[in-house]
């Protein structure tokens, strides 16, 4: 198509000339426009147009579209591209596309003047950058800041996130722009002798200009850059000349970095401990007061002192209006009907379980729910929690609640927990008749049997027994969480359809702060003094590892923490975006701030991966049982939890008195010590044990010892949060304050004198409050009941269904698997637990291993035996069950991995090998790959080479 056109150096000079004077316009401009320049300066000619690149308008204004190219803009505008890449078809979609992001450029007051830069400008990353410094004077510049902060960290960062003039100049409305120190522009271009009329050029633009003490710029002197301190004056004077020439308040700041002087020793250990060289040479950035500050413009006139000092600092400060980083109030999403819908889903849950006429009990607890859900507007927070739970269940998987949603009988109608928070309760299945006996039980599980008088068929039991104010509090205005637990496997399709919930546009990914922890800074303060063989004493290090503690260090996001926007607002009216950990590769975006900022003004879904959804959906896959119809009173699974017996096996056998390795919530050391100490019959009491072990401070030395001395049993002891609530209330405390004191111990922060005294007037024992105040974290009891009732079913299908449980186990949570030992027979896999268990401070890697290693060896005594791992059977990462026992998958194998098992698959798909140098050849594998399965017996007889050996004949 091109083979007669003219060459580009008859075309370019017309292209110049015709485009003169005029704004070029293209999708991502930097690539186009840079042969342009290339051959224009090859060819000595002179290209000075401006440009708008509508990618980088894509970015900022489209943020949630999955990419920015021309194809995906165009697809989403609902614009033509056929044919695209070939330059007709391209110029004819982009038109339109520009033409579309103008009117979204004016819907949001914008200017469209903003996006144009220069052609001759370069990427990002070899642009010279300075300094500068931002101030938001109203919620305009907030916002607008905020963008600012985005948009340098999604598009321009380099090493650091950098804004580009053009992008300041387009969000400048409501900011101050100040010059900065000695990397600002105005700085530099005095100390490198610029033009006066450029210097000029350049304070104009700012709306204040910075100098600081001559300390800060000792440096410039030091590696000769300046002659002395004569010099850095006649700067800092030269910067006030200019203000006063140009009607520019001058300002004298600090640049403060630290506090106090004698704080520049945190800042040296922080730099060095990051490798910086210079981090010996520290200026004294210090915070100083007004005195300080005076006497360090000793040069200036008194008048000029007190101007650049008190005066243009207090105008500054008085240009901006009292702001706050994160507005006040809570902004939910909206979803259309949700109150209603709400309302009519939970009553129509209710009568299909307890019949048309409702107990009394259990509509007044649905009024009591529902008036402050819809009061407050946290339906949308069921409905949205409801919808992801529906979905997950439609693709086979259960999900877990967590923290206190299970004490909404509300979430429990609608979908959400499977936790029951009403008192113990009989209903019948098929009539609806339901009982709620005058019991001491705390869970209707554990109810006796009893048979429907209308129907005479065993009654189902049910019921929790926990107060709904553990969720929403007293008055119903708490902030809530809905936190759940969704399979690992179906995690990320969560996270998708809260998306389409919601929109990408809506939908951010909680960030995280990470800071220096205790232990970091030690080896910071240590490996400085080391490398500079200088004495320090302990005391010293101590004090200046805690001066360097809680730094920020990095940035994340919260494992399943997703932040939605309400539709009529922006991510921008609350907090900046970015990339987690600034990785610019990273698909997900998360909020700047740490996600505990805005916690309690958006709200935040909880969709975190765990592994018993998937440990369920299996088992349910392998045996074809329902976990919903497991009954949660099963008499063998219950004597899992205080004996072997049931799983035929001693306990010298496995070394433990329970049967509960590999039982979530139930097979660590720490949880068997505590069910051997308390003895469990009942499902409540798994429940407070749960409550107990996840705890801090709330079992060892504090209901641990208390039981141990009898002075309190299991049921009295401090188990969930709600039990303080509860037990305070039935002693005669005004309900409020039990629940302020719940909340406070539960969060660690003890008993103010107030409640103190309550409780001592209540006649709550002694020990009572002196357990109270031990207390770190405390669980609330739906958290626990949920996780139990998990563990509880998981339980079951190791009494009766033991192959599948351990291929189960195996598969989903045996991270540390050593093949050559866990394969090879019960004398081996005994001689490694006895070697584990002989260290001193096991590694967490070494703990897992053991707990895998206990496991395996309580299968094996158990008379199940591994099968061999076999190139055309084996899966890649499942263990599968057959009849004489489970065959272990190829990833199995140390040091196989599974890249290679795919590989090997897909390749024994063409059917059987005839040697190892054709598994080899077909499944494109490696030496080492080769030789462990060779040194694991997977090749059997299989012939090396595939040629024919004239001795074989």
């Amino acid at each position: 198509m091109v083979e007669n056109a003219p060459k580009i150096d008859e075309v370019l000079p017309k292209f110049i000339e015709f485009t003169k004077g005029s704004v070029l316009v293209a999708h991502n401009s930097s690539f186009d426009l840079g042969f342009v320049t290339h051959f224009a300066k090859e060819y000595n000619l002179k290209i000075e147009n401006k440009a708008i690149d509508t990618l980088a308008i894509s970015r900022e204004l489209y943020e949630y579209y999955e990419n920015h190219k021309l194809g995906t803009i165009a697809q989403n505008m609902g614009i033509p591209l056929e044919g695209a890449h070939r330059a007709i078809n391209d110029v004819r979609a982009t038109t339109e596309i520009f033409n579309q992001m103008i009117k979204d450029i004016n819907k949001k007051g914008l200017n469209i003047k903003g996006y144009v830069y220069s052609v001759i400008d370069k990427e990002i990353k070899n642009i010279p950058y300075n300094h500068v410094i931002i101030f938001a004077k109203n919620y305009i510049g907030l916002k607008n800041l905020y963008k600012l902060i985005s948009f340098s960290h999604l598009f321009n960062f380099h090493k650091k996130p950098r804004i580009a003039r053009s992008l300041l100049n387009r969000y400048r409305e409501g900011l101050i722009v100040g010059s900065a120190c000695e990397l600002g522009e105005l700085y530099q271009a005095i100390i490198n002798k610029k033009e006066e009329s450029e210097i000029v050029d350049i304070a104009k633009y700012y709306d204040y200009l910075e100098i600081q003490p001559l300390g800060n710029n000792q440096f410039y002197i030091d590696n000769g850059k300046v002659n002395g301190i004569q010099d850095l004056i006649d700067v800092n004077k030269r910067i006030i000349d200019l203000g006063d020439k140009l009607h520019i308040p001058v300002v004298a700041t600090t640049d403060a970095h630290f506090l106090n002087p004698e704080d520049e020793i945190y800042r040296r250990i922080i730099m060095s401990g990051q490798g910086y060289s210079d981090a010996d040479k520290q200026a004294p950035l210090y915070f100083r007061t007004t005195d300080e500050m005076r006497k360090e413009f000793y040069y200036l006139d008194k008048e000029k002192i007190e101007e650049i000092v008190v005066t243009n600092t207090n105008k500054i400060a008085d240009m901006c209006e009292n702001i706050q980083p994160v507005p006040d109030g809570t902004y939910p999403p909206s979803i259309e009907g949700s109150e209603e819908n709400i309302k009519k889903i939970s009553y129509e849950s209710a009568r299909e379980i307890y019949g048309e006429k409702l107990p009394e009990i259990v509509e007044k607890r649905l009024e009591k729910e529902l008036v402050p859900i819809i009061k407050y507007g946290f339906a949308v927070m069921y409905i949205i929690a409801r919808e992801l739970v529906i979905k997950s269940n439609e693709n086979g998987y259960l999900v877990g609640s967590r923290g206190s949603v299970g004490s909404s009988f509300v979430a429990t109608m609608t979908g959400i927990t499977e936790v029951n928070p009403l008192p113990a309760h009989y209903i019948c299945s098929k009539c609806k008749y339901s009982e709620f006996p005058n019991t001491t039980l705390t869970t209707g599980i554990d109810l006796d049997d009893k048979m429907c008088p209308n129907c005479n068929i065993q009654m189902n039991k049910n019921g929790m027994d926990i107060p709904f104010e553990t969720f929403l509090g007293f008055k119903g205005d708490k902030s809530p969480d809905i936190d759940l637990n969704f399979s690992g496997d179906y995690q990320s399709k969560a996270h998708n359809h809260t998306e389409l919930l919601f929109g990408k546009s809506k939908t951010f990914r909680a960030g995280t702060i990470g800071t220096i922890a205790d232990k970091t800074a030690y080896g910071f303060v240590r490996k400085y003094y080391d490398e500079k063989q200088k004495p320090i004493l302990m005391p010293e290090i101590n004090r200046i590892s805690r001066g360097c503690t809680g730094i920020k260090r990095t940035t994340g996001q919260h494992p399943g923490g997703i932040i939605v926007v309400p539709k009529d607002k922006e991510i921008y009216d609350f907090c900046p975006i970015q990339k987690p950990a600034d990785d610019v590769f990273a698909k997900s975006i998360t909020t700047h701030f740490d996600f505990h900022s805005i916690h309690d003004n958006l709200l935040k879904l909880d969709i975190l991966g765990h592994d018993d959804p998937t440990m369920i959906r299996m088992l349910q896959d392998l045996t074809g049982v329902n976990p919903l119809t497991i009954p949660l009173d099963e008499k063998k699974v219950m004597s899992l939890f205080s004996s072997t017996e049931v799983l035929g096996v001693t306990k010298e056998q496995i070394n433990s008195e329970t049967g509960t390795f590999a039982v979530p919530e139930f097979g660590t050391k720490f949880v068997r010590q505590m069910l051997i100490d308390t003895k469990p019959t009942t499902f409540g009491e798994l429940i407070r044990i749960s409550g107990l072990s996840h705890g801090t401070d709330v079992w060892i030395g504090n209901a641990q010892t208390l039981i141990e001395n009898k002075v309190a049993t299991l049921k009295e002891a401090i188990c969930t949060r709600d039990d303080i609530m509860i037990y305070l209330i039935q002693m005669g405390e005004e309900p409020s304050i039990a629940f302020k004191t719940m909340e406070n111990v539960r969060k660690g922060k003890g008993l103010t004198e107030e409640m103190e005294k309550a409780m001592i007037q209540a006649n709550v024992p002694d020990w009572y409050i002196d357990s109270c105040k031990k207390i770190k974290y405390m669980f609330p009891k739906a958290h626990a009941a949920a996780y139990v009732m998990m563990a509880y079913r998981i339980a079951y299908f190791k009494v009766y269904y033991k192959k599948e449980f351990y291929a189960t186990y195996l598969t989903v949570r045996a991270n540390s698997f050593i093949s050559d030992i866990m394969l090879n027979g019960k004398d081996i896999v005994k001689n490694a637990i006895k070697d584990y268990e002989s260290r001193e401070n096991l590694s967490q890697t070494d703990k897992d291993t053991l707990t895998v290693l206990e496991v395996i060896n309580e299968l094996y005594e158990r008379e199940i035996k591994f099968l061999p791992v076999d190139i055309y059977l084996s899966l890649s990462n499942k263990f599968l069950v057959e009849e004489e026992g489970i065959r272990p998958p190829l990833t199995a194998l140390t040091g196989f991995g599974g890249v290679d098992a795919e590989k090997l698959i897909e390749a024994r798909k063409q059917g059987k090998f005839e040697s190892i140098e054709d598994v080899q050849i077909k499944a494109k594998l490696g030496k080492v790959s080769i030789e462990v399965l060779e040194k694991n017996g997977c090749f059997k007889n299989m012939p090396k080479s595939s040629q024919l050996n004239f001795l074989d004949l």
